[in-house]
């Protein structure tokens, strides 16, 4: 029987967790289950920073983006003796179980709990929306509405001055947050990990459009960690008519008030984890898959190929 649920947010952190936080509080506590924050992670864990949560603590927290409970790296998590460490502290904290609210290696560290007794269940928080198991990951929807409108700024300014803007996005070798932006902003090139670089077909595009097509402007959208945009940039100065210029948007994307979607998202899966740790399920994430909230077990989900956006890339293709 479950009398006392930890939750925990681990990662980089992912508008929607707030709510999520929130929603795992009230759940739990409408069941007659009390609640623990744990600060900072699976550092929070190790260190006991244990915060008992009530309904007034998380009753101001489902617009703010971040997380209340602060986030941490602890890539010490892998040794077995940290783990270990970490069990003895639930443990002497009363906790019987965990939600823990992050990205694939959070949910590593809670099937590894839960091979060691503690039942734990992931909840996919991240702006990238590079977890298997879901369609889309708490704080995906915020970080593009971010995308979205710093884009349709920069189109305001590219068509006044026959520039070409190359926009870098967040996504961790994800290119979901770049693909969704280019369609939502009507761009006029997306570069992926999915898409490949060629650098040269790049300038040979934006060199049609500006000379044969006689666009005033472009926008490209890029993926993080696929190239130098500023050294590109100059190269579109230098090999066509446009004026290439370079923004990398940066963590902006990871802030602001979570979107409707975002909190609606997180509320449901928070339910869904207290449900499932209820009935004495550990050992699983909760994902939204066809717009119905299920759950698998997270060894499953981390050996699962990521959903295949082809649909939306032809969709791109024959948009532009």
């Amino acid at each position: 029987m479950v009398r006392k649920i930890g939750v925990l947010t681990s990662g980089g952190d992912a508008p929607g967790m707030n709510a999520a936080i929130r929603s795992v509080t009230r759940i739990a506590l409408n069941n007659g289950v009390e609640v623990v924050g744990v600060h900072d992670g699976y550092r929070g864990l190790l260190e006991g920073n244990f915060e008992p949560l009530t309904r007034h603590d998380v009753s101001d927290i489902l617009d703010r983006g971040g997380t209340k409970l602060g986030s941490a790296r602890l890539p010490e998590f892998r040794e077995e003796e940290i783990q270990n460490a970490c069990v003895k502290n639930m443990q002497r904290e009363g906790i019987d179980a965990l939600v823990v609210i992050g990205g694939d290696g959070s949910y590593r560290g809670a099937l590894a709990l839960t091979k060691k007794g503690i039942n734990c269940i992931g909840l996919p928080g991240t702006i990238d929306n590079d977890i298997p198991g879901t369609d889309f990951t708490i704080g995906f929807d915020t970080a593009l509405h971010t995308c979205v409108e710093n884009v349709d700024k920069l189109r305001d300014t590219s068509s006044s001055h026959h520039r070409c803007s190359i926009v870098e996005v967040m996504g961790n070798h994800c290119g979901d947050l770049a693909l969704y932006t280019a369609i939502s902003c009507g761009a006029e090139m997306v570069i992926t990990p999915e898409t490949g670089y060629d650098e040269l077909e790049v300038l040979e595009q934006l060199r049609y459009l500006g000379a044969a097509v006689q666009k005033n402007h472009a926008i490209v959208i890029i993926s993080e960690k696929i190239c130098d945009v500023d050294a590109l940039a100059k190269k579109v100065s230098l090999q066509t008519n446009f004026s290439g210029r370079a923004t990398v948007l940066g963590h902006i994307q990871r802030g602001g008030s979570p979107t409707p979607t975002d909190r609606i998202l997180a509320s449901r899966m928070g339910e869904k984890a207290v449900d499932l740790l209820m009935e004495g399920i550990g050992g699983q994430c909760v994902g939204i898959i066809d717009n119905v909230i299920s759950a698998m077990p997270i060894q499953e989900a981390l050996e699962r190929p990521r959903q295949s956006r082809k649909h939306l890339y032809r969709l791109f293709d024959r948009l532009v």
